[in-house]
């Protein structure tokens, strides 16, 4: 597999561009630099998952028994429910009322948006990972391509954190509101994706008729 189809592959499963939506929604209540923290906060976490699948991803996946379709159909179902809380969301200022309220009650306790979804699932997606696990397969690919393989890893995580950035300039021309409406139609795009990766995985599994 040349760099182009490793550059692409991975540009398709991490998304950088459809990182941008989702990005905005969560961090569309947000000072500036929280959002610059938030974004540099997720590339730094979602690289960490990819080159944890990259080094150990296939020990670890071997040794469970856990089939490339089933991972599929985890990350589906986690997308497709975290697309719902995008849709029928509260409206932004209650939603910051009880976030606040919230806060005060359990302190720091609370996952960042950075982590979650950010990080896991948008760019360190089910899809992302195992394509990490197939691109540095030990059968297939010395250690040269597998170094390869993690610097246009690298360079595809760090053009979505520079997309994040330029959210910023976003947010103050659409506003909290203009955020508010791509949040909504965003999670129905994030949840016709996740079903489509779930019925894709079950239509191989009917094919194959195995796991």
């Amino acid at each position: 597999m040349d760099l182009f189809e490793r550059f692409v592959t991975l540009w398709v499963v991490i998304d950088p561009i459809g990182t941008i939506p989702v990005f905005i929604a969560v961090t569309a209540a947000m000072g500036a630099s929280e959002r610059r923290a938030t974004a540099f906060l997720a590339i730094a976490v979602s690289m960490g998952v990819l080159l944890f699948f990259l080094v150990f991803g296939q020990l670890l996946i071997d040794a469970l028994g856990i089939s490339l379709l089933s991972f599929q159909v985890a990350g589906g179902i986690v997308l497709f429910l975290f697309a719902l809380t995008m849709i029928f969301g509260e409206p932004k200022q209650e939603e910051d009322k009880r976030s606040t309220e919230v806060d005060v009650a359990l302190g720091d306790e609370r996952p960042s948006p950075a982590i979650f979804p950010l990080a896991v699932p948008s760019l360190a997606s089910p899809g992302a990972m195992l394509a990490i696990v197939m691109l540095t397969d030990n059968n297939r690919f010395a250690i040269s391509d597998q170094a390869i393989t993690a610097v246009v890893m690298v360079s595809v995580l760090a053009i979505a954190g520079l997309f994040m950035l330029l959210a910023d300039p976003i947010i103050r021309v659409i506003g909290n509101s203009g955020a508010a409406i791509i949040s909504r139609v965003m999670g129905m795009v994030l949840a016709s994706v996740a079903v489509d990766a779930v019925l894709s995985a079950l239509l191989d599994i009917v094919q194959t008729g195995s796991l």
